[in-house]
């Protein structure tokens, strides 16, 4: 395995210095502030865009990634929901304003290439759970578009936030992201070369070792990233990191019928009694979402949860977001990170 600084890989005639993608989080966990302390360490640094709206004025995507390219020359990515009512509005204003990469997940991006603008140089990177979602991206692409994904991004179940799997799958020891990148590595083979980030589960540097080893071209970090100095979150979303412990992580059932990972709460126990069935609909943001007949309003509880109003919150995370100890800076991430990998 080489050494850690030569890690670097490309996506086209884009080259990353290092494996390391964070990934988006929201609603503003992840916004300029973390993407771009993580773009200037050498990684993608990944500005969530879903409801940037509902936090102010001064809050939407064009500024977001117009704040983020002022502290860097790092690489810029944005995540955006392909469930989100204004999906196809943000992915475009998102290439508008100088994105590097648009990860697009919660939903299969069949049509993404049709949104490209003229002389758009902004990636397209799916974020898929399967070898089979994978398969059916490109080909469709390829054949409608002629255009082939410039990454993949594979979800496995072990990540936090909105996970493309059966409920039943997420505890199947058979279901594993070492078996899943087998799996899209086969799928891809026809379609030639395309880099593979993983994500779910990854902590530490010694399993970024592993799945490069695997084939994966990078791997893709959120929760390790939650208790930054740079994190766009509250103190108090913060604390519920340092906080947890292993067997406070548990599934929740989305509004929009993806099942998801977050940590134990009381709004959660709220929600299983009934109690927290929204009367309307403040935001209209996913096109799932039955507003009304919801178990609950995400967007109300994931404001709240970003705002450290953990009372009406709960705070997506990954399986292993529980091992976080302590706030340090993101410089002081990839350091670990560095150390981590070599001592392996």
């Amino acid at each position: 395995m080489q050494s850690w600084e030569k890690n670097s890989w490309k996506m086209g005639e884009l080259s990353i210095p290092l494996p390391i993608v964070q990934g988006g989080m929201g609603i503003g966990i992840s916004l300029s502030g973390l993407a771009s302390a993580v773009a200037e360490q050498g990684g993608i640094g990944v500005i969530s865009a879903v409801g940037l709206t509902f936090l102010g004025e001064d809050r939407n995507i064009t500024n977001e990634i117009t704040l983020a390219k002022a502290k860097t020359k790092g690489i810029i990515g944005v995540n955006i929901m392909v469930a989100l009512e204004d999906f196809s509005k943000l992915v475009q204003e998102a290439m508008l304003a100088g994105a590097d990469v648009i990860f697009a997940g919660a939903g299969l991006p069949l049509d993404l290439p049709s949104l490209r603008i003229e002389n758009c140089q902004t990636k397209l990177v799916p974020i898929i759970s399967s070898g089979k979602a994978a398969r059916l991206i490109a080909k469709r692409w390829l054949d409608k578009y002629n255009y082939l994904p410039d990454a993949f991004v594979l979800e496995g179940p072990l990540a936090g936030g909105h996970l493309g799997f059966k409920m039943e799958q997420l505890t199947d020891a058979n279901c594993t992201l070492e078996s899943l990148l087998l799996e899209v590595q086969e799928a891809l083979e026809p379609f030639g070369e395309i880099p593979i980030i993983v994500a779910g589960g990854i902590y530490y540097g010694a399993e970024v070792a592993k799945y490069l080893e695997l084939g994966a071209s990078a791997v893709q970090l959120g929760s390790r990233f939650v208790t930054t100095e740079e994190c766009d979150a509250d103190i108090a979303f913060k604390k519920a990191y340092l906080q947890a412990k292993a067997e406070d992580v548990c599934f929740i059932a989305s509004p929009v019928g993806l099942p998801g990972r977050a940590f134990n709460s009381d709004f959660l126990a709220a929600v299983k009694r009934g109690e927290k069935q929204p009367r309307r609909c403040d935001y209209n943001c996913l096109k799932p979402c039955q507003k009304t007949k919801a178990p609950y309003c995400i967007a109300h509880a994931l404001l709240n949860a970003r705002a450290g109003n953990l009372e009406e919150a709960f705070v997506f995370t990954g399986a292993r977001g529980y091992l976080a100890e302590k706030i340090v800076s993101v410089a002081e991430v990839f350091a670990s990170l560095k150390l981590e990998y070599e001592a392996r």
